[in-house]
């Protein structure tokens, strides 16, 4: 709210006036969705968010919510009873929870569905989320140069003491390149961060659980690593549709 308090204030000011905002971003990211040939489904009622948080926070009452499409649907209620966090873990309600991050991505091409071991593990429940976040064109295009001066760098050092330069440095540094080239042409520039929350019922099946996305995150050439010492902010962004970063 302190972001936009400017146009808040000329939507009329105080909590109606953020609702007059949100609503217009809404509508306006609806809008650029479809321009880009997306569907975008409807937005989610305060019924059917509260259903989202009640389950994500205690997965056992999910199926009963689900048979009876009344219960469960009270914002005011939809919060975990009790929340317990560890160093690498965190322990809601009826859930044992721990939460991933995609810290390297693929370093060559890959396909659309890369992410396909990891997303249709059968037998796991977890919620993988991709935050999306826009760099300021002055701050890209420091990045895109720090990158550059990087790579050309250790190409010069490598070169000095006789290594040869590997298909994957040339993969990064090229794209690299194309990043300054969108950059050039108008286009913005994302910073990603890939989350994935994974549940279980008792701790021991939590940990067996985290193990399989770990190995399946490898075979789609990515690797993970667990947010410790901030397993409750890092659900709250993963698991939750709710729109936080971390």
């Amino acid at each position: 709210m302190k972001a936009a308090g400017r146009q808040i204030r000329t939507a009329g000011g105080g909590i109606k006036g953020a609702a007059n905002v949100l609503r217009q971003e809404m509508t306006t990211l609806v809008s650029a969705l479809r321009a880009a040939d997306l569907d975008p489904s409807s937005w989610l009622s305060a019924g059917q968010l509260a259903v989202m948080l009640r389950t994500a926070y205690d997965p056992a009452i999910g199926p009963t919510l689900e048979r009876h499409g009344q219960l469960g649907q009270d914002l005011a209620t939809a919060g975990p009873v009790a929340v317990a966090e560890t160093w690498d873990r965190l322990r809601t309600d009826s859930g044992h929870h721990a939460v991933l991050w995609i810290s390297e991505w693929p370093r060559a091409m890959v396909y659309p569905g890369f992410l396909a071991p990891v997303a249709l593990s059968t037998g796991i429940q977890r919620s993988i989320s991709l935050i999306c976040t826009p760099l300021r064109t002055d701050q890209a295009v420091r990045d895109i140069r720090k990158k550059k001066v990087e790579y050309i760098s250790d190409r010069a050092q490598r070169a000095k003491i006789g290594q040869i330069q590997d298909a994957s440095q040339t993969a990064e540094y090229e794209d690299v390149l194309r990043q300054e080239a969108d950059l050039t042409a108008g286009h913005g520039v994302l910073r990603y961060t890939g989350l994935i929350a994974v549940t279980a019922p008792t701790v021991e099946e939590l940990d067996a659980a985290v193990a399989a996305i770990e190995q399946a995150a490898i075979q789609a050439s990515c690797e993970t690593r667990r947010l410790v010492g901030q397993q409750a902010a890092a659900f709250t962004a993963a698991a939750l549709p709710i729109a936080r970063r971390i």
